[in-house]
């Protein structure tokens, strides 16, 4: 599995996702451990009932237990074992992982509820150790409908390097009241009462507060600091263009990197706009147009290879299936025409936007062009070459499917660096551009 299932634009309730073992999100092991190396390791819940490792330099794996107390690791997100092996010891909180023994990080962890237009949230404030005033980045969902309280690694990963972090469970997801929605104003601002209670828990300890927003939080982040004043936003993995666009930039990568011709191209963005209409109808209307332009293409050697980043849920489909999705994104209000632009020029919060040259589900060329445009903004750009959404690396199978085998290197610092307001010029394989 890759990040791309856990990010997209659709939420894991309709990709089958393995149920959470409640016993696995209060496993003691579960933290920030500083290595005897100088290195810093996190171990988080997963999906499943494994546990998945990531160390700051982007190296993960995910855990799996034996029966004679051995954790063994597989790379990434491949499957296949990687010889890692670790070991747990809860009374002493230690781990032993790769050979390297590690302690557990004393984090400070603040439990809250707060209100957002009469919604009740649950957040949490995650600080460094010690006293003294650091920086704090608010995380920002993507459009995922899990509990970021359980499964948002960067809530220890960032506080272990000195910055501290404020992560919540957006409405309708997790131990948050309220119906899960795409509706980029309203998480934006929600984002802002994040702010808020981010403020009020740090109090003194705040240095400078930020939000982090990846994927669809991208869209949210921008909205949310217009909204209310912030020292940075940083963009993982997000778009400078509307959500209709993603899905025909995506269609256009993935056909064009199938080898398939202009005119082949131009073929299934024409399945793809009659997808996308039904899409945005709330699936009241369009079924016999996409139909029947499915019809007239099924047969061509390049329909098998059209995907984007939700076109492909529908196709296929006769009217009454697509007609009975329409309960399923009842209420999520997303806006599919938003144009980002107009909020990034009127912005003037200095902004870090850290894209993934090879990402599928959203495609960044058309975004680090237009970004280029906002000349005389405070906005840098960090692009990670063979990347993918999440900023993550892979390795390519026989059938060409793609499996991430770790983050890229540098990607973790790059986001400590920017909420601390000190940046360097290259991180891993990425350099740091600055839009002029």
């Amino acid at each position: 599995m890759t990040l791309r299932t856990l990010v997209r634009l659709l939420p894991l309730c309709l990709l089958g996702a393995a149920p959470v073992h409640a016993d696995r999100l209060r496993d003691c092991r579960i933290g920030a451990y500083a290595l005897a190396n100088g290195d810093v390791i996190d171990i988080a819940p997963t999906d499943g009932d494994a546990l998945r490792w990531r160390r700051f330099d982007g190296a993960t794996g995910a855990l799996h237990e034996q029966a004679d107390g051995r954790w063994t690791s597989t790379l990434g997100w491949t499957n296949r074992a990687d010889g890692v092996e670790a070991r747990f010891s809860c009374e002493t909180g230690t781990v032993e992982l790769g050979g390297q023994r590690g302690k557990r990080i004393p984090l400070t962890s603040i439990d809250t509820r707060f209100d957002s237009d009469g919604t009740a949230l649950a957040g949490r404030l995650v600080l460094p150790p010690g006293k003294r005033p650091v920086a704090i980045a608010i995380l920002v969902h993507g459009s995922e409908d899990s509990s970021a309280l359980d499964f948002y690694a960067m809530q220890r990963l960032l506080p272990a390097r000195g910055v501290g972090v404020f992560v919540y469970d957006k409405r309708g997801t997790g131990a948050s009241a309220g119906k899960y929605t795409q509706d980029f104003e309203r998480l934006a601002a929600d984002a802002v009462a994040a702010l808020d209670e981010t403020r009020r828990l740090a109090g003194a300890r705040a240095r400078r507060v930020g939000y982090l927003g990846t994927s669809q939080g991208g869209w949210v982040a921008p909205l949310a600091a217009r909204r209310r004043p912030v020292d940075f936003v940083i963009v993982g993995y997000g778009l400078a263009v509307s959500v209709i666009d993603e899905d025909r930039e995506a269609v256009e990568l993935e056909m064009r990197l199938k080898g398939h011709s202009d005119a082949d191209i131009a073929s299934a963005l024409d399945v793809a706009t009659a997808a996308e209409n039904v899409f945005e109808s709330g699936f009241t209307s369009g079924f016999a147009e996409l139909i029947a332009v499915q019809e007239r293409h099924r047969a061509a050697p390049w329909f098998k290879d059209l995907h984007g980043n939700f076109t492909h849920f529908i196709l296929n489909l006769d009217e009454a299936q697509m007609r009975a999705m329409a309960r399923t994104f009842e209420g999520w209000n997303t806006p599919f025409r938003y144009d980002p632009m107009p909020t990034l020029r009127a912005l003037d919060t200095p902004q870090l936007w850290v894209l993934g040259a090879d990402d599928l589900d959203a495609p960044s060329a058309e975004t680090a062009r237009r970004l280029r445009t906002l000349r005389g903004k405070p906005i840098s750009i960090a692009m990670f070459p063979g990347a993918e959404h999440g900023i993550t690396e892979y390795e390519v199978g026989a059938d060409g499917g793609r499996a991430s085998t770790r983050y890229a290197p540098g990607y973790f610092e790059l986001l400590a660096d920017y909420a601390r307001g000190r940046v360097r010029g290259a991180y891993g394989r990425a350099r740091v551009e600055t839009v002029r």
